[in-house]
C-alpha cells in the first residue's frame, strides 16, 4: 500500500489517556518487553511500551517509550539491546525519502534513546528487520519500489546506506500495480538470501546478501512469481529454511513454496484463500500480517475488513497447508500482530480501532482462543518482545 494517508486507511478515536508513570514500568520476573510500532496522529506519537506476563498473557497499560514518526515495523538488534523503526514517511531531509531510526533500550523499563536517524532511501518504508549478526538493517520502501541495507556501527548507531537496489516494472492491477512496491524484506535462516516481497510486480524478488559488506545482488533466479494481480505482501519463512509461504494481499491468498537453501529458490507447492469456506473476499478486504510460529508446525496470517486471523497447520515433511480454524481479532484491521517467543501468545494489533488484543495459542492444534486483555494503543502497527 502506499504511503499516503489513503494508504493509512484508518481514523483515529479517543483513548484514555496513558497515565502510568514511567518508574513504574519495570520490567518483573515472567515478563517480557513490548514495544509497539504505530502510525502517528491524534492518539499516537510514537514507539510505545507494555509487558507481557507470560504465565497469564496479561498487558500492562502501555507508555510513550519514543517520540518517532509514523514507526511502522520495529525489529530488535539479534544480541543487544537496540531496536530500529523504520519511519514510514513519504520525505525526509527534503528528499523523496523515508528514514530509518536507531534507539537504545533500557532493559528494565524498556524505554527507548534515539542515538541516530538516516535516509531509508526510498519514500514510504514499510517494513525491516536485521540480519543474524547484528551488522546491517534490511528496509523495503513500499512508496519509492526499492531495497536498502544500512551498516550498524559499534554503538548501535546506523550508517548511510551501503546496498541499494531499485525495482522496476508494473503488472495486472491499474490501481495498485502500476510501479514497483516493496512491501517486506526477509533473511533466510542462513542469513545468505533476502526475499522481498513486491506487491507492484507480483514477484519474490530473491537477493544474494553479503553479510560483510552490506550489500543485495540477484540472485540465481532472481525471482519467483505469483498469479498476476496477487500483490504479495509479507513472507514466513520455515524454521528448516526447507519451506517459505507468501501472503497475497490484494485477492486474499497464501502460497506456499519449497525453498532449495543453496540457490534460494522457490518453487510453488499451494495457493490458499486466507478466509473461511464460504466467504468471498470483498473490496474492502486485504490481507497483512503473515507470521510462523516458532515451533514451525502453524502459520498465521491476518486479513483486514475480515477482521480476523487465520491459522493453518504446516505439513513438516511436505510444507503444505491445512486450514485448522479463522479467528476474529476482537477489533478493526488487524495490520500486524506477533507471537511471544515462547509461541503460547499473540498480540494483534488492530489499527482502526486503536487496540491491542492478546490471545492464547493452543500448543497441540494452533487454535487461537481470545482472553479479556486488551490495551488501548492509538494506530497500532508492529509488535516485538525484548527477550
Amino acid at each position: 500500500m502506499a504511503f499516503s494517508l489513503s494508504r493509512r486507511s484508518f481514523t483515529f478515536t479517543a483513548i484514555g489517556a496513558l497515565a502510568l508513570g514511567l518508574t513504574t514500568m519495570a520490567q518483573q520476573p515472567g515478563e517480557l518487553i513490548v514495544h509497539i510500532g504505530t502510525y502517528t496522529g491524534p492518539t499516537s506519537k510514537g514507539i510505545y511500551v507494555s509487558r507481557l506476563n507470560t504465565a497469564t498473557g496479561a498487558l500492562a497499560e502501555p507508555v510513550l517509550a519514543a517520540e518517532t514518526p509514523s514507526p511502522s515495523f520495529l525489529a530488535l538488534h539479534p544480541s543487544r539491546a537496540l531496536l530500529y523503526a523504520v519511519n514510514e514517511i513519504g520525505e525526509y531531509e527534503g528528499k523523496p525519502a523515508g528514514s530509518v531510526s536507531a534507539f537504545a533500550i533500557d532493559r528494565k523499563t524498556g524505554l527507548l534513546t534515539l542515538i541516530n536517524r538516516q535516509s531509508s532511501g526510498g519514500g514510504g518504508p514499510a517494513h525491516i528487520s536485521t540480519d543474524r549478526k547484528g551488522a546491517h538493517v534490511l528496509v523495503a520502501n513500499y512508496g519509492g519500489g526499492s531495497v536498502a541495507a544500512l551498516p550498524i556501527a559499534p554503538d548501535g548507531s546506523l550508517q548511510p546506506i551501503s546496498g541499494f537496489v531499485q525495482h522496476t516494472g508494473s503488472s495486472v492491477n491499474p490501481a495498485r500495480q502500476k510501479s514497483p512496491h516493496a512491501h517486506s524484506i526477509d533473511l533466510d535462516p542462513e542469513g545468505q538470501h533476502a526475499y522481498v516481497a513486491d506487491l507492484g510486480l507480483d514477484k519474490v524478488l530473491i537477493y544474494r546478501y553479503d553479510a560483510s559488506k552490506g550489500t543485495l545482488t540477484p540472485g540465481d533466479p532472481p525471482f519467483a512469481t505469483v498469479e498476476p494481480g496477487s500483490g504479495p505482501r509479507h513472507v514466513a519463512i520455515h524454521p528448516s529454511g526447507r519451506f517459505a509461504y507468501v501472503t497475497n494481499e490484494i485477492v486474499l491468498t497464501v502460497s506456499a513454496f519449497a525453498r532449495d537453501a543453496k540457490s534460494g529458490a522457490l518453487k510453488t507447492l499451494q495457493t490458499l484463500s486466507t478466509l473461511p469456506e464460504g466467504v468471498k473476499p470483498q473490496p474492502t478486504y486485504s490481507t497483512a500480517e503473515l507470521t510462523m510460529h516458532p515451533s514451525g508446525r502453524f502459520l498465521y496470517g491476518s486479513n483486514r475488513g475480515h477482521d480476523s486471523i487465520t491459522v493453518y497447520a504446516v505439513d513438516q515433511s511436505s510444507g503444505r497447508l491445512t486450514f485448522v480454524h479463522n479467528e476474529p481479532t476482537g477489533g478493526s484491521t488487524p495490520r500486524s500482530f506477533g507471537i511471544d517467543p515462547s509461541g503460547r501468545w499473540l498480540l494483534a494489533a488492530n489499527q482502526r480501532s486503536d487496540s491491542v488484543v492478546v490471545f492464547q495459542i493452543d500448543q497441540a492444534s494452533g487454535k487461537l482462543t481470545p482472553t479479556a486483555t486488551r490495551i488501548s494503543v492509538g494506530a497500532p502497527v508492529c509488535v516485538t518482545f525484548l527477550r
